[in-house]
């Protein structure tokens, strides 16, 4: 997959992410963005539940991540962090992964994530795996813990095939990958899966996560999971006007979407 043709507007992504940081191609330019990326872009599928469809070109990312102050999913971060990567000079490998975490059946390759080269060195960069996903990249290398505030990190790899993992006590799986780089059509046909087919979770119900250093607020459907890395709490939120400033005040969503989407939900009565 080649770099974007047309450079997006670098000084409003950064005002959008809040960086104010080097732009230099190395490795800790890298974990800063990452981290801004993470913490200011919340992840969510309102627009598939809105039936309004997801578009992956670079310009239609920027309109709504940065322009509108949405959220999207792992093909729309990926998608304009590796373009602004590109732009500052880093080289980018576009990856897709399997998700195998707390599923029992295989599930198509639909995940998608990003090997970066900082400081003469391979990087796993994944700004859209929601909740459970790393706030920093991660070394690419197989066997050794990786430490991120509350939160830990692994990678695996047997043959070519590699694992993410997280966890305290033990370790649990999070998904697989190789690093064969992937093409504009394979993302194509894996974004139109998982925002139409009905065995995806982004249409089944509503999904929207908030990534700091500190807690992760996790939202599925109307329970909404508070995480510490040491300690988690979830509650089921009560009626429309929890779920309101959930969304807008907890996950950071503009208030027009989330209307839209609260009408929608209870004109079909599920969230």
């Amino acid at each position: 997959m080649t770099a974007v043709a047309r450079p997006l507007d670098l000084e409003r992504y950064l005002r959008r992410v809040d960086y104010r940081g080097g732009l230099q191609p190395t490795a800790q330019v890298l974990a800063e963005l990452h981290l801004a990326h993470v913490r200011h872009i919340p992840f969510e599928n309102l627009d598939v539940l809105l039936g309004r469809g997801i578009r992956l070109d670079v310009p239609s990312l920027f309109a709504k991540l940065v322009t509108a102050g949405r959220g999207g999913y792992c093909f729309e971060q990926n998608h304009l962090f590796a373009a602004v990567l590109e732009q500052l000079g880093f080289a980018v490998r576009r990856l897709a992964a399997r998700v195998v975490w707390r599923t029992q059946r295989v599930l198509p390759r639909t995940h998608m994530l990003l090997r970066v080269e900082a400081d003469g060195r391979p990087w796993l960069a994944d700004v859209g795996f929601g909740g459970m996903g790393p706030l920093l990249p991660l070394s690419l290398e197989a066997g050794v813990a990786q430490p991120q505030f509350a939160w830990r990190y692994r990678l695996t790899q047997q043959d070519d095939t590699w694992r993410l993992q997280t966890g305290a006590q033990t370790w649990e799986d999070l998904y697989e990958f190789t690093l064969y780089a992937q093409t504009p059509a394979d993302y194509d046909m894996a974004n139109y899966y998982v925002s139409t087919h009905p065995d995806s979770r982004f249409v089944q119900g509503l999904v929207a996560h908030r990534l700091a250093p500190e807690r992760r607020l996790i939202l599925i459907g109307d329970q909404l999971t508070e995480d510490r890395g040491h300690a988690a709490t979830s509650r089921r939120l009560d009626g429309r006007a929890e779920l309101a400033d959930a969304l807008i005040d907890g996950i950071g969503l503009p208030v027009a979407d989330v209307s839209a989407l609260l009408d929608r939900l209870v004109a079909r009565s599920w969230t």
